[in-house]
């Protein structure tokens, strides 16, 4: 499923790298972007800094993944994108996905509100690519499962966890509040009523990936029947957030490893993590089994807050690449 978007925009300064290293007098802040880089590593939890383990490092999964995105502007044109692995994976990579152009131009790069790593750059009439392509360990291990997840009463909840119970500009809960007490009032709290919405969504709407489109809101997906695996993350945190379950959207790679042939064209994917027992949980209720290899990119309420890339004026979007695959 593509997450590209199209018109709106802000700062901390990166770096430029050009696919051929050229020598350049753009302005370059990786020295900073490094610092920060080893300040996430000695930050990062010990519960998924694979790296930490010569042990796990043994038998880990090198993942190669990346994405390459050409495009055609008619005018010099502002882009912010979205494309590299979150922080929390930073102790399991070999080789950092850093953002190259070409042409080569100055990028600015800033956390947003949800800590999501945005870079800032403007893109000269022509022909323009983005690219990306790293290496990360993965353990191999499918997403966890914590059957006994129990659900908190709100008073209790973390007040950073109300912002994902409110409904926002793809998650209308006003329309779907009624339906979802409905369908998920009598089922059991925590774990397996998330579970009992991912199997719903699973079961009442069909994957049509040509029939995709960005305006489709979580209502519109369950009237129809149909959608992307953005439109059935959506409709899941909407019925989470009506039962009041905070749920907030997700947005990376996701392996086919340990997926029967043949797979899919690689694409960018999307799945949801709900709060549930004092931290959050993966849920996935377009493939609605736990997976090998999962990369985060961004988190936000839903996709309008994590659009992978966003042009600021006309293009074509000539080619579009991804992979994530086992490296040897």
């Amino acid at each position: 499923m593509s997450l590209l978007s199209g018109k709106s925009s802000i700062v901390e300064l990166r770096f430029c790298l050009c696919e051929k290293r050229v020598e350049t007098k753009t302005r370059s802040g990786r020295d900073g972007f490094d610092q920060e880089l080893t300040t996430m590593k000695q930050e990062c939890p010990s519960d998924v800094c694979l790296a930490s383990s010569r042990s796990a490092r043994k038998g880990a999964l090198r993942i190669s993944l990346g994405c390459r995105l050409e495009y055609e502007f008619s005018n010099a044109t502002p882009i912010l994108a979205m494309l590299n692995v979150d922080c929390i994976r930073y102790c399991d990579l070999e080789l950092l996905d850093y953002l190259t152009t070409s042409p080569c131009v100055p990028i600015e790069s800033y956390r947003d509100g949800f800590g999501n790593w945005c870079s800032k750059l403007r893109a000269p009439p022509g022909t323009f690519t983005l690219a990306t392509n790293g290496i990360f360990l993965d353990s191999g291990k499918k997403d966890p499962v914590f059957r006994a997840a129990y659900q908190h009463a709100l008073e209790d909840l973390p007040s950073n966890t109300f912002v994902f119970l409110l409904g926002s500009r793809y998650c209308d809960t006003d329309l779907l509040s009624d339906k979802a007490w409905r369908l998920f009032g009598n089922s059991r709290t925590g774990w397996a009523r998330v579970q009992a919405i991912c199997d719903y969504v699973h079961q009442h709407v069909t994957f049509r990936y040509e029939h995709a489109r960005p305006t489709r809101t979580a209502s519109q997906t369950l009237a129809e029947g149909s959608g992307d695996c953005r439109d059935f993350t959506h409709l899941a945190i909407s019925f989470c957030r009506c039962m009041n379950i905070p749920a907030r959207y997700c947005t990376g790679y996701l392996s086919d490893v340990g997926e029967p042939e043949p797979h899919a064209k690689g694409d960018f994917a999307a799945w949801m993590e709900v709060f549930l027992a004092n931290r959050w949980w993966v849920f996935d209720p377009r493939n609605n089994q736990r997976r090998i290899a999962r990369f985060l990119i961004g988190r936000g309420r839903d996709a309008a807050d994590v659009p992978l890339t966003r042009t600021f004026g006309e293009n074509t979007l000539r080619n579009f690449e991804v992979w994530t695959e086992i490296s040897n």
